[in-house]
């Protein structure tokens, strides 16, 4: 057994898996779209959105789709963890852009290097790492 997270975004998937990607933390291994090769459409303003993606990096995977009817992301974060202080940092300072830093990346009292930040997709990501 293994857990997959999804994502659900409501129609800018694209843009969200583009982002994760030039940021390194992976690329879409899979990406069919709403409506493409008799691929069902709910609606017509669904047609070209992502129905379904597999984005796969080192120590990363996960799904992500477009679903108007989506829930706003809140309630659950990714989780990535680093051996590396290094490119956890990188990584975190990437993802952050145009997003927001609700815990900055900093050793924390219980002894660990952890942040988290809110992308500018809506997704909560954490990292945490055992630092320096």
């Amino acid at each position: 057994m293994r857990l997959s997270p999804s994502l659900f975004f409501t129609t800018n998937c694209e843009p969200a898996l583009a982002f994760y990607e030039q940021c390194g933390l992976g690329r879409g291994t899979i990406l069919l779209r709403w409506g493409d090769n008799g691929m069902p459409v709910r609606t017509e303003a669904m047609r070209g959105k992502i129905l379904h993606a597999r984005f796969e990096g080192p120590g990363v995977l996960f799904h992500a789709s477009d679903n108007d009817d989506a829930e706003p992301m809140k309630g659950s974060a990714m989780m990535l963890e680093f051996d590396d202080p290094v490119a956890m940092r990188a990584l975190f300072a990437r993802m952050a852009a145009g997003g927001r830093v609700s815990v900055p990346l900093a050793r924390q009292y219980w002894g660990t290097d952890f942040g988290m930040l809110v992308d500018a997709y809506g997704v909560q990501w954490m990292f945490s790492g055992a630092g320096q």
